[in-house]
């Protein structure tokens, strides 16, 4: 009886009901079968509403993001890119990585790859890599999706840690404190400028190396038929 929840869910599902209203009767239905009281079970609905809150947040920005996409986000993002003289894939990514970590050390947060990545800044790549060469392939257009990530996720890891007080500076020192160093969240901030740094040289070479493929792939053979 205690499974008696997922029946509800799964009827209903199936006729179509409201799906809020589907889950909160599936939810005191279960509750009610394991001998809980209202109160009980009201308690377990909150607590797991606060805890998962985050996820809710991001679940919400998914529908928004797909409606944007609908209405002409992405093409309107090509088109301005593409008219920008002189701006590459690649220097625009090596721009937004940088952002992306002074943003991440002053704990700024503007980025993620369902929110930001895929509707602005992969187009808005896929845009300066038309204007300069015109029509794309399909492996370049993977290429472009592929560094865009790894921009967002360099810029990302390794700007953070740069924040004196974020959650995994605060890691770090804890457990340095706990083995016995003395280490507090500063110290490891510090030592983190010259990781950060590395990485955004490493950003920086990596997408100098993507327009020089681009550059002997296609040249201005394809910027001249437009």
């Amino acid at each position: 009886m205690v499974l008696i929840g997922i029946l509800i869910v799964i009827i209903g599902f199936a006729l179509k009901f409201d799906s809020i209203a589907v889950i909160i009767v599936s939810a005191l239905a279960t509750g009610l079968a394991a001998n809980m009281d209202i109160n009980e079970i009201l308690t377990v609905l909150g607590k797991t509403f606060v805890d998962q809150r985050l996820m809710t947040i991001f679940i919400l920005t998914l529908p928004v993001v797909g409606i944007c996409e609908r209405y002409g986000l992405k093409q309107k993002a090509i088109q301005l890119i593409s008219n920008v003289k002189n701006l590459s894939t690649g220097k625009l990514l090596t721009l937004y990585c940088f952002i992306r970590q002074l943003c991440g050390a002053a704990s700024v947060r503007i980025g993620g790859h369902p929110q930001f990545v895929r509707p602005l800044i992969n187009p808005m790549a896929q845009g300066a890599a038309i204007g300069k060469h015109g029509k794309i392939d399909k492996k370049t257009e993977d290429k472009i999706k592929a560094a865009s990530a790894a921009a967002e996720n360099y810029g990302n890891f390794f700007g953070q840690n740069l924040f004196l007080a974020s959650s995994g500076v605060l890691l770090v020192a804890n457990s340095l404190t706990e083995l016995g160093y003395n280490a507090t969240g500063i110290d490891v901030a510090k030592a983190s400028i010259p990781i950060a740094v590395f990485a955004f040289v490493f950003v920086l070479i990596q997408n100098m190396i993507l327009d020089k493929k681009m550059d002997k792939l296609y040249g201005t053979k394809n910027k001249s038929k437009k």
